[in-house]
């Protein structure tokens, strides 16, 4: 897949609506990140979100317990999403097919296209430099434009 292009609306519906746990690398417990606010959100949609901090004492955000590592999960994971940098993504491009995920989804400004073609290579579906709160919520945002000003 050409990551450089826009990515259909089927396909990220398509991968939106069939993952029910996320590993989220890089998660925070701050509330003013915005992997905090993503993570509040996925979570309250419904999605079994799972945050990867290596952070020595982090045990919990929102509740929710905190991984040192994607390894140590002791669950599946149907999606990884990234929010370290983009020299980061190979690394956890091979914990992602190690542990078996279906996804890697790697947050705005998150690029590396040899990490994606590593992880379509052993069948992992791929989104890059795209935010799935936003996709999310996407649908609801298209313009009116048959409406008057």
């Amino acid at each position: 897949m050409d990551h450089t292009q826009p990515y259909t609306e089927a396909y990220l519906q398509g991968i939106l609506n069939s993952v029910k746990s996320i590993a989220m690398v890089g998660a925070s417990p701050d509330k003013t990140k915005f992997s905090y606010g993503v993570l509040r959100v996925l979570n309250e949609t419904g999605y079994e979100m799972i945050p990867v901090n290596p952070r020595p004492g982090l045990e919990e955000i929102r509740g929710l317990k905190v991984y040192p590592s994607l390894a140590s999960i002791d669950r599946p994971v149907d999606m990884v999403e990234v929010f370290r940098r983009s020299e980061d993504l190979m690394g956890i491009t091979k914990e992602a097919i190690a542990i078996g995920a279906k996804v890697l989804w790697s947050q705005i400004g998150v690029v590396d296209h040899d990490a994606a073609e590593l992880a379509e290579s052993a069948g992992l579906q791929v989104v890059m430099d795209r935010c799935p709160k936003i996709e999310l919520f996407r649908p609801f945002w298209k313009p009116k434009l048959h409406l008057g000003i």
